[in-house]
Order: structure tokens, then C-alpha cells, then sequence
């Protein structure tokens, strides 16, 4: 499909009770395509009365959603995945040209986001509770799992489908009517899940999408409003502490799957192929451009010139360019902003003595682009260690021995994921139980499954998304107590 089909048939206004409308103040937000910067599409941008609109039309649709029973909901679900899976050339292609990630990887994102329809259509005829006798042996203990109501969902641009569908799969399961709101630099993608989703069976007002380039009036607006009981939110650590305070207002259920800093360590004993192109899968999924990508690597300093020269090599032969091109490898960053802070950490690195072994620069070309970078001998006290990177540059630090590297894995305030490689399982395994993350990859450089639970530690998050775990963020326990 090329990129003129796939706009054609995707929906640029707000999906408010079922219905695709323009924006209360006919205001609109344009698209821009990163690899040419070029406009893609003008959206609809909802401001407060939208998003008033929104919760109500949610509201509205809550009681008859929660009554409906779970096989039918799945029936719903299952129908979304089988029109996402049908559908995959389409929503690569929008993901693409918004986003502007190679095509291999958007494809990988649709069948991601696909699965998470799957499960959780699976999960919503699983949702158990449980009966137990009283310690005392008075009463029985009867526990049931409530939708917990109205959820706002709040998702990022780097996974602009998979990160809709792993909130609302689990919310629709649970039996929540939702209002997304997607980031302002990639509302089509998620427009073309709302619409599938109705085309699916969800009733009107279940599933609502508001685009919105006015990010914080809107949300703010929407969490005010009183049907509302849940805000899950993606996104950057900043932005995740400031929705928090607004969420103690009124005591808001919340999910935050936040920033992250992953370490990915290579033992001394580690097989030198498998850590290399772990590393790459860990670090170039994306083109770096994940919570997830793996930000500072340590590596023992008997395999360090070996692994250097091996990831600068196979970074070096990643093709670059348009997302869309066909042979592209690693596509543009999301907008400027993006390459602009990538560009100051490596200058901020290699300032402080790193070595380029490859990259290092903004190519001389249309687009916001970054080469795949490899830095050696990088400094302790630099912002790359520290920060989270969002591109292609991979950090390399030797160290001498195993209590080093967790104690240098550790020191940061997150603990979102991080990476492990070495032949011995046993050692692995109990170094794992030390590092201080909510994943880790152990010989692996891939973590993310829908069917397993997702998030972190520290300042990385709270709560988990996929899973079992994740229909629950969507529940209230309710106890009984009871005689019979």
C-alpha cells in the first residue's frame, strides 16, 4: 500500500460517542513527515470542551460496556486483531510516514499491537475471583474483580499502535470505556485503531480518540471530570511526576510506565556474536527510539575492543533513510528536538574524552536524521550515562569485575529494563536477582511480550501492562463477607 491509500482511508477528526467530528473550535494540528519534514495531514486538536464531550459520551457508554458479558467482549477483541492482522500494510504505512521508523520495524510494531488485542481477548473470559474460608472460620471470603471505570489514556509517539492497543485491550477486557489521547506528532495511527475498533463491534462511546496539540489544558481537563477513575499514562519520567499531583487531586487510580536508563552488561564468559547482535536488536529496535532501548553498555574489559569493534561495524552497515524506502534499515528521529538532544549528548561525551568509533554527527540531508553512533571509553560524569538517549548512540564503559558493573547498572534513578549476557545460566540468573529493574533480558535483547508483564522500578513506573497483570490495573477487588 502506498502512502496516498493509507491517508486516504485514514480518519483526521476527534472520535468522540462513535463518531468522527471536527474539534469543538474547528482548531487543527499538522503531521509532518521526519524523513522530508514535510506536511503529512491536518487533524483535528481537541481542546477543554472536547475533552468535557469525551467523558461524558465514556460515561455515558461505562454501565453498558461493564454489563456486557466477557465472551462478548472477546468476540470484539478478537474481530480487532483479526482487522489489524488483516489490515498490517496499512498501519505500517501510517506509522512509517508519521513516525518515521523504518518499515521492517513498523510491521514489527503492527503484529505487536495486534497480539495485544489477542490476549486480552483472551483475558476477559479469564478474570477471575477467588473464595476462601475466614481465618477465624466465621465467614467466607468471596473477591471479585470490578471494572474500575472511565480510564484516560495517555500514550507516546515512538509505538504510536502498540502502546493504544496494550492500554485499551486490557481496559476493554476488564470492561472500562476509554478516552485516549494520543501524542500531537502521531494522532493518524491512532485515529485507524479507533476506527477499527468500531468497525470491530465496540459500541459507541467505549472507545473514544482525542488528537490535541494543547497536551496539557486537555488532559488536565479530562482527568477533572468525575466519571473518570483511571489515568494511565506513557511517557517521560517529567512528565509522569506532573500528572501524579494532578491525579492526587482526586485520588485517580494511576499506571505510569515511565523513563528509562537500560544497562545492558557482556560478561567476560559471554558468547561475543550473541552479545553483538543482541545489542543491536536492544539498542537499533526503533532506531533507539524506545523506553526500553539499551542506553549504557558495560562490558568487561577483556572483550571490550572485540565487542567495540564489532557493534561500530554492524552499526556502520545500517542503510539510512525514509522509513518507507524499502532497503531503509534505520529511519529519521521523531522531529528536531530529537536530534538536536542526541547531538548534545555525544558532543558532551566525546568532550569528555570518548573515542568515536563510529557516526558522531548530523548528516548533510533533508530530514531529522542521526548516524548510528558507537562511543568507547566513555566518562563516568557523562549526560549520555545519565539520560536517556532516545537514538541511535550506544555508550560503551569497560569494567573490571561483576560487583563493578551491577554497582555501576545500578546507580540511576530508573529501572525500567536492562540486559545480561553470559554463558553461565546459573550466574545470570543470580546477578539478575540484583539488578535493580523490573525486566531483564538474559541473553536476550528483546523483553517486550503481551503476554508478559511490562514495567519498572524506582522512578521507571508504577504498576504493569500486559499480562495478567495488565487487565487487573483495570479492576477494583471487591470483597464479600458471607455465611452460607
Amino acid at each position: 500500500m502506498n502512502l496516498t491509500q493509507a491517508l486516504d482511508r485514514c480518519p483526521t477528526d476527534l472520535l468522540v460517542d462513535g463518531e468522527f467530528r471536527p474539534a469543538a473550535d474547528g482548531r487543527t494540528l499538522t503531521v509532518h513527515d521526519p524523513a522530508t519534514t514535510a506536511p503529512l495531514a491536518e487533524v483535528a486538536s481537541a481542546g477543554e470542551a472536547d475533552a468535557v464531550a469525551a467523558v461524558t459520551a465514556a460515561a455515558r457508554a461505562q454501565p453498558g460496556w461493564a454489563a456486557t458479558p466477557p465472551r462478548e467482549r472477546s468476540v470484539v477483541l478478537r474481530r480487532a486483531w483479526e482487522l489489524m492482522t488483516e489490515r498490517a500494510e496499512f498501519f505500517a504505512t501510517l506509522i512509517s510516514a508519521e513516525n518515521g521508523k523504518a518499515l521492517p520495524d513498523a510491521r514489527a510494531e503492527v503484529a505487536y499491537a495486534a497480539e495485544f488485542l489477542r490476549w486480552y481477548a483472551e483475558e476477559a473470559v479469564r478474570l477471575a475471583g477467588t473464595v476462601t474460608r475466614a481465618p477465624a472460620g466465621g465467614h467466607r471470603i468471596l473477591v471479585d474483580r470490578a471494572p474500575i471505570g472511565v480510564a484516560v489514556l495517555v500514550t507516546p509517539w515512538n509505538y504510536p499502535a502498540a502502546m493504544a492497543t496494550r492500554k485499551i485491550g486490557p481496559a476493554l477486557a476488564a470492561g472500562c470505556a476509554v478516552v485516549l489521547k494520543p501524542a500531537s506528532d502521531t494522532p493518524l495511527t491512532a485515529l485507524a485503531v479507533g476506527a477499527l475498533l468500531a468497525e470491530a463491534g465496540v459500541p459507541a462511546g467505549v472507545v473514544n480518540v482525542l488528537p490535541a496539540d494543547r497536551s496539557g489544558p486537555v488532559v488536565s481537563t479530562l482527568l477533572a471530570q468525575p466519571a473518570v477513575r483511571k489515568l494511565s499514562f506513557t511517557g517521560s519520567t517529567e512528565v509522569g511526576k506532573v500528572l501524579l499531583r494532578v491525579a492526587a487531586d482526586r485520588v485517580l487510580s494511576t499506571s505510569m510506565e515511565l523513563g528509562g536508563n537500560a544497562p545492558f552488561l557482556v560478561l567476560a564468559d559471554a558468547d561475543l556474536d550473541a552479545a553483538v547482535e543482541g545489542a543491536m536488536l536492544a539498542k537499533m529496535r526503533n532506531g533507539g527510539e524506545a523506553c526500553t532501548a539499551a542506553n549504557r553498555f558495560y562490558v568487561h574489559e577483556s572483550l571490550a575492543d572485540a565487542f567495540g569493534t564489532r557493534l561500530a561495524a554492524a552499526m556502520a552497515a545500517l542503510r539510512m533513510g525514509p522509513g518507507l524506502a524499502p532497503d531503509t534499515e534505520v529511519g529519521p528521529l521523531v522531529n528536531a528536538e530529537a536530534v538536536t538532544k542526541v547531538d548534545e549528548l555525544v558532543a558532551d561525551a566525546v568532550e569528555r574524552g570518548a573515542r568515536v568509533l563510529t557516526g558522531g554527527y548530523t548528516p548533510d540531508r533533508i530530514g531529522h536524521y542521526y548516524t548510528p553512533t558507537v562511543l568507547d571509553r566513555v566518562a563516568p560524569g557523562s549526560a549520555l550515562l545519565r539520560e536517556e538517549i532516545f537514538g541511535p548512540v550506544a555508550p560503551l564503559v569497560r569494567f573490571h569485575d561483576e560487583d563493578e558493573a551491577i554497582a555501576l547498572a545500578n546507580a540511576t534513578e530508573y529501572g525500567l529494563v536492562s540486559y545480561l549476557y553470559t554463558r553461565d545460566l546459573r550466574r545470570g540468573l543470580a546477578l539478575a536477582d540484583r539488578l535493580e529493574t523490573g525486566m531483564v533480558g538474559l541473553n536476550r535483547g528483546l523483553v517486550s511480550d503481551p503476554a508478559a508483564p511490562f514495567g519498572g522500578v524506582k522512578e521507571s513506573g508504577i504498576g504493569r501492562e500486559g499480562g495478567h497483570e495488565g487487565i487487573l490495573e483495570y479492576t477494583e477487588a471487591k470483597y464479600v463477607a458471607t455465611d452460607w
